[in-house]
């Protein structure tokens, strides 16, 4: 769900613009810029882990199915960044999201819900934090993890297509499901009005 690559941004940009130094008088030396003694940033910063519990709802379900407490860290490497999802009893992998992950986050509440496209269906994750300020940082962190911001720089139409494919499909599983469940509730109730029209009814003597 997810992939390492290198910016191409980074890679072809220029500390200085370019020409800067092209009217230097002769002789000059060429401005050669003094070592840095601030720290690079590395992988390694700091990002403390979320507990949280987790549901999943699978495509053409309604209902959400319990999977257990997780902890949710961020793995960062290089430009790229990926949300894993870890079993506290087992610690194996549940979900991980990435840059190259086709879906679509919100906040409710404590809870995040994760819709992650696939094709034309759709399975939702649903992240329950212990408080709103670990609700806000997971959110953040998705965000900042699957929201392909360098594609946004590079080719920003291709991306706002995307967004608006992703937000289309969830909208369309989001309105079969909301039929589904009108239907199921109307076939209740006229299950229960059948029934209550043969209570009524009394027996010839």
């Amino acid at each position: 769900m997810d992939a390492m690559e290198e910016d191409p941004i980074i890679a072809t940009s220029s500390s200085f613009p370019e020409g800067v130094f092209d009217t230097q008088p002769e002789g000059t030396p060429s401005y050669v810029p003094p070592p840095s003694s601030a720290p690079i940033p590395t992988s390694s910063r700091e990002f403390r882990d979320i507990q949280v519990k987790v549901h999943i709802r699978r495509p053409e379900r309604d209902s959400w199915v319990y999977l257990g407490r997780a902890l949710v860290s961020q793995e960062i490497a290089g430009q790229s960044s990926r949300v894993v999802v870890r079993s506290m009893s087992s610690g194996k992998v549940m979900v991980s999201f990435g840059e190259l992950s086709d879906l679509q986050a919100e906040k409710r509440g404590n809870f995040v819900v994760i819709g992650c496209v696939e094709g034309s269906r759709v399975v939702s994750w649903s992240l329950n934090a212990l408080n709103n300020s670990d609700t806000l940082r997971l959110l953040a962190s998705i965000e900042l993890a699957c929201y392909r911001c360098r594609l946004a720089l590079i080719d920003p139409r291709n991306h706002a297509k995307m967004r608006r494919r992703i937000e289309r499909v969830i909208k369309d599983d989001k309105r079969r499901r909301h039929k589904r469940r009108k239907d199921q509730d109307a076939m209740i109730d006229a299950f229960s009005k059948q029934n209550l029209d043969e209570g009524d009814m009394e027996p010839n003597s």
